[in-house]
């Protein structure tokens, strides 16, 4: 009689059972039962720390290699251009908080703000590849707050400290609480109608500067710089992703073409007749202290947030909850988009821990008195990419480097990541490079960057992050004649209509008018309830009017299976379409799959394969397993198995061949 193996639960997840006497009756049966009882736990079952603890555990292996692995020549040209990538657009933010909250945000509170995220999250993170630092949500938000409150007369700086020390406390209830876990149904949907807000922020930004300057001499000339600016940067841009010049040249124009825009620009109107031209510069403070107000009067690096009304202290709590929704949603997105499917990455993710330093930072944001940093988009994708390695591949697939293509590659071609170098010091290091900048020698030069030099980093930074983002891509695709579009493009699906297309792309367009619209009003603070509420939007509403097919087109996960195992895996995803077929409930305990005649070796290592796949890190850490102590005991399963196969193909299993799998 043939025999069978069934997960005993009793045994932990690699256990075998061997039963000698199954029929199939009894093996059908014994299927029946695991599939009516699924071990899905209760949404309303918290197990508080679990993530954070998992977290830990998971990226704490990995800590030293994260030093050592430094040694690579990538991350001395990530370091320099993380460096510019990320205080440039700082400078701009800083000019934008510096006009709008009357001088209570310099440039040395932003450049602060961004220090103190770099180091706190390169050396404790669990994810450092994220690069922290102030955007322009955050600087919407400092200035809404400062319009709604400086009517009443109350101390700013104290009532941004409590709403920091108020939002301490939120985001460390979200990671004890494992709210991270909601991070799975967070699709490239709500990720790219976001990033369309913000290069509309961006943009906008650009264009407050320049009204600004009046309408005399000093704002043409601006104009003109700012659109030059623009207009280097973005050749530079274009061919450093060309096929002219050889690879050092190209990565030289697309690295450093805007920083050294800046500097050319920063002279330029120094030239002839353009001297005597009066222009505004970036307002700076003395080397390492706050901004001071216009009085002169300089306040300390410590906020007395005692000073203020009780009542307003309470007051905060709103504000806080509003600031922690944007938090969750924004730096938890950077962290998934610089994680995303195209980057190889081999070291875990850590959601849960990460957040529990961002109420850190926001919390001594809060008592120093500088902007809340936190995961900056552009920038942390584009840390990861400076860091990748990369080979030519043409478009067909084949290698440059390979035989077939005789090492001549073909006229369309892209570089491939191959591996990413995965470290710490880059981040630490572009940090305190910023922290350098706050000395007297640079702060100097900074004020020499005219303001339409700024408006152009605007400009140049809203068109990056609106030629990367997904509804940019679709919209292309929509007004591209359908004849010469490539028959490989992703939309161009026999089973998807350009009707559902245009559906798909009118509704984030209207989530993105809704976000937009509602940051020119006075309510703009509550913007962040129009990005979360994205999330339901996607999960809830889209699959009423879209299939799951079309949704698999438009839609997808925005990062790997490996980096969302911190979060319980994807959101339709192969655990949704594993449950579907009801092979989730054939596993009791993460084991193989039980009650069914064992076939061959290669099917069971498949079998197998697959439901590593679909048990999420949640599951396992039910049974009181790690993600790898539970893929090491399906390898050994799966071992059992194949030695029970090979007792299988003489016709009968014997006992000693029982003994062997029990081993």
């Amino acid at each position: 009689m043939a025999s069978t193996t069934n997960p005993d639960p009793g045994t932990g997840a690699g256990g075998l059972h061997i039963n000698h006497t199954s029929t199939g009756a009894d093996r059908e049966a014994g299927n029946r039962h695991h599939r009516t009882i699924p071990r899905t736990p209760k949404w309303y079952k918290i197990h508080l720390f679990r993530g954070m603890v998992n977290d830990l555990r998971r990226r704490a292996p990995y800590y030293l290699s994260d030093w050592t692995d430094a040694w690579n020549y990538r991350v001395v040209p990530a370091t320099v251009y993380m460096y510019f990538a990320n205080i440039l657009p700082a400078l701009a933010f800083s000019l934008d908080m510096f006009t709008k909250t009357d001088r209570m945000y310099g440039v040395n509170e932003v450049l602060l703000a961004s220090v103190l995220g770099a180091v706190v999250f390169s050396l404790l993170a669990c994810q450092p590849l994220v690069i922290v630092g102030v955007t322009g949500p955050i600087t919407v938000f400092n200035y809404t707050v400062y319009d709604i409150m400086e009517p009443t007369g109350t101390n700013y700086m104290a009532f941004m400290c409590w709403i920091g020390l108020w939002s301490l406390v939120f985001h460390w209830i979200l990671a004890v609480t494992n709210s991270c876990n909601w991070l799975r149904y967070v699709t490239r949907f709500p990720c790219d109608i976001f990033g369309f807000y913000v290069a509309f922020i961006y943009l906008q930004k650009g264009i407050q500067v320049l009204e600004r300057l009046g309408d005399a001499e000093p704002f043409y000339l601006s104009v003109v710089v700012a659109l030059c600016v623009f207009a280097i940067a973005y050749i530079c841009g274009e061919l450093g992703d060309s096929s002219l010049f050889n690879h050092t040249v190209r990565v030289f124009l697309k690295d450093y073409g805007t920083p050294l825009t800046v500097v050319f620009f920063t002279g330029f109107v120094h030239f002839g007749k353009l001297e005597h031209i009066h222009l505004e510069h970036l307002e700076v403070s003395k080397a390492f202290f706050p901004t001071p107000h216009e009085d002169g009067w300089i306040r300390g690096w410590f906020i007395h947030f005692w000073d203020i009304p009780v009542g307003h202290v309470f007051l905060a709590i709103p504000f806080a909850l509003l600031l922690t929704i944007l938090f969750w949603f924004d730096h938890n997105v950077s962290s998934l988009i610089a994680q995303g499917t195209e980057f190889p990455l081999r070291k875990p993710a850590g959601f849960h821990w990460d957040l529990f330093l961002l109420g850190l930072t926001t919390g001594v944001s809060g008592l120093l008195g500088i902007p809340f940093p936190n995961g900056l988009i552009p920038q942390a994708p584009l840390h990861t990419a400076s860091l990748c390695v990369t080979k030519v591949v043409s478009n067909d697939d084949t290698d440059v480097d390979s035989s077939e293509s005789k090492g001549h590659p073909s006229e369309t071609y892209e570089f491939k990541p191959i591996s990413v170098v995965e470290q710490r010091v880059s981040n630490l290091a572009q940090g305190l490079l910023t922290l350098g900048t706050m000395t007297g020698p640079l702060l100097i030069v900074l004020h020499l960057i005219p303001q339409g030099v700024l408006a152009g980093l605007f400009f140049i930074m809203g068109y990056q992050a609106l030629a990367g983002n997904g509804i940019t891509q679709k919209l292309i695709f929509l007004f591209k004649d359908s004849r010469l579009t490539s028959p490989n493009h992703p939309l161009n699906n026999k089973a998807l209509r350009r009707s559902r297309v245009w559906l798909f792309v009118v509704i984030e367009l209207i989530g993105f008018g809704a976000t937009f619209a509602i940051t020119q009003t006075v309510a703009a603070v509550g913007f962040p309830v129009f990005i979360f509420a994205l999330i339901p939007v996607r999960a809830v509403l889209l699959p009423r009017w879209l299939s799951r097919e079309e949704l698999a087109v438009l839609d997808g996960p925005t990062a790997s299976p490996f980096t969302m195992e911190s979060v319980g895996g994807s959101y339709g995803g192969v655990q949704e379409e594993g449950a579907e077929e009801g092979e989730v409930g054939g596993e009791s305990s993460g084991g193989g799959e039980g009650g069914g005649v064992l076939s061959s070796g290669a099917e069971s290592k498949k079998k197998a394969k697959k439901v590593t796949g679909m048990k999420s890190a949640e599951e396992l850490a039910e049974l009181g397993l790690s993600v790898e102590s539970g893929r090491s005991s399906l390898r050994r399963g799966s071992t059992a198995v194949d030695e029970i196969q090979q007792g299988q193909s003489q016709g009968q299993v014997h006992r000693r061949g029982h003994h062997q799998a029990g081993r």
